[in-house]
């Protein structure tokens, strides 16, 4: 470890200590003690586009359990993935930074290295796996006293015990699927156990086990990537549903359906544990997507998963917490990084030293106190994946601008109030208002270090075909990273580092 980091660590170390010296005098003061930190069950799904489940206004797939979720929590209707697929927005979430800052630009995948033939330009370079030297959301909770565990696909490096695997970035406990005895992105095991029912046996275990101290569960299920394979007794129920259905109520594939209804019915064992454990008024449960959906399930809105269209970065987004988070729901953009400082404030727990977090908390909007302070959302995707093409967005108000970087950065405005859709691109007829939101957003551009791609690719072949099918369709080279964390052992569980950077996107 290098003395900078030596002397980072031991800084943010004393203000952990200070903090919690500061509170425990205050508390003594006041005659009474401090009320236990709040449990925190985040759940990430994979490729859930932002209409596919009932509170979203799904009327086809059944999400009875999400659905009384919303009901009795805070709905984001405009929530946004911080990137347009997975492994970058994992690890937005997981470092509280834009995509920029930690240089996971998309899920590396060796089919779409820069320079291919179908690439106009050469895509920037992609991170496969999170710098050691960030300081990652369950390090920061540990740090404060939580029990950390991590269920599910990580996407963030790969390897048994190394330093860029979830039980070397903070997690006490992991659990992957090839730990159940799951093959690679496999939904059912030999013997016929559904993966996320075993995963959510696991989590299950671990809040049983971690009952009596605050805990962070990170529940990231396979689920709802392609290709589907739910339980039979749910694809059946689709397939007679689907009769007498119209394209505009359902879902266009029975499996896709009962695969999201098999997730909710996995919450809802989640939910009654908590209950019968007399837990589910301590515990904080967020409910949020990777990035859009896939192409035939993401309209109206236009755009898909890897795209920087709404229908490529919009997500579903609950937050249910009992007492303490009122029922309704908000049409303020957030975005996945905001989950970091969100649940510091809300655990009680510091903030990393010397570390940017490029979120903004949502503590006080959650506990109904004020509403946050924020301006701008921006995104960062200088690489290629399926049809998407390297581009960068910022959204102002209502007004939401794309930069795409083929052909000497191409400019769409929209304004999202009015044409939520984007069917009508505004910047020829409103060029003064476009320039000025490029003016910005080249400014966040040149402040977090965007890896801006610009130099023409000398092997651009325009017949040539691109690769289809597929997880993940990334578009910027693998490049490792070395080093670790002092102290960052966890009880990996398993032979692999999980589901893979070029799997699951």
């Amino acid at each position: 470890m290098s003395a900078a980091k030596t002397i980072h660590r031991w800084w943010w170390a004393v203000s952990i200590l200070l903090a919690v010296g500061s509170s425990v005098a205050l508390t003594a003061r006041a005659g009474g003690a401090e009320p236990r930190q709040p449990n925190v069950i985040l759940i990430l799904i994979d490729d859930m586009g932002w209409r596919d489940v009932g509170f979203m206004g799904n009327g086809f797939v059944e999400t009875p359990t999400l659905d009384a979720l919303a009901r009795g929590g805070l709905v984001f209707t405009q929530a946004y993935a911080s990137a347009p697929n997975c492994a970058p927005t994992r690890a937005c979430l997981m470092s509280g930074q834009v995509t920029p800052r930690h240089g996971v630009y998309t899920v590396v995948d060796p089919r779409q290295p820069p320079g291919s033939p179908w690439h106009k330009l050469l895509a920037a370079e992609s991170h496969s796996d999170l710098a050691t030297e960030v300081v990652t959301l369950p390090e920061a909770l540990g740090a404060a006293g939580y029990a950390t565990a991590f269920f599910g696909m990580w996407n963030l490096g790969r390897g048994r015990t190394g330093p860029t695997t979830p039980g070397g970035q903070g997690f006490e406990t992991v659990v992957f699927p090839e730990n159940l005895g799951f093959a690679k992105d496999a939904y059912h095991d030999e013997a016929g156990n559904y993966l996320s029912d075993r995963l959510t046996d696991e989590l299950l275990q671990f809040v049983e086990r971690e009952r009596d101290r605050p805990f962070f569960a990170y529940y990231a299920d396979h689920a709802v990537h392609a290709p589907y394979d739910p339980p039979a007794d749910l694809v059946a129920k689709y397939e007679g549903k689907y009769e007498g259905k119209g394209d505009g109520d359902r879902c266009d594939n029975a499996a896709y359906a009962a695969t999201i209804e098999g997730v909710d019915r996995n919450v809802a064992r989640i939910v009654a544990a908590l209950d019968r454990l007399a837990l589910r008024e301590g515990t904080i449960l967020i409910f949020t997507s990777d990035n859009g959906g896939t192409p035939q399930f993401t309209p109206p809105l236009r755009g898909s998963k890897g795209q920087l269209y709404e229908g490529g970065i919009r997500v579903p987004l609950v937050v249910s917490w009992p007492g303490h988070v009122s029922p309704g729901s908000i049409d303020i953009p957030v975005a996945t990084v905001d989950l970091y400082p969100t649940l510091l404030d809300l655990c009680r727990a510091a903030a990393p030293a010397g570390q940017p977090l490029d979120g903004t908390s949502l503590a006080g909007l959650l506990t109904g106190k004020e509403a946050p302070e924020r301006e701008r959302l921006f995104w960062h995707f200088p690489c290629y994946v399926g049809k998407a093409t390297p581009s960068s967005a910022v959204r102002e108000g209502d007004w939401k601008l794309v930069e795409f970087f083929e052909d000497g950065g191409h400019l769409e405005l929209f304004n999202l109030r009015d044409d939520p859709h984007e069917h009508n691109d505004l910047a020829a007829r409103q060029p003064k208002r476009a320039e000025t939101l490029a003016k910005t957003l080249h400014a966040w551009q040149a402040a977090t270090g965007a890896a801006i791609p610009n130099a023409a690719n000398p092997a651009y072949d325009p017949a040539a075909d691109r690769p289809r099918g597929g997880p993940g369709a990334g578009g910027g080279p693998q490049r490792g990273r070395q080093g670790g964390k002092a102290g960052k052992r966890g009880e990996q569980r398993g032979p692999t580092g999980g589901r893979g950077t070029d799997g699951g996107g």
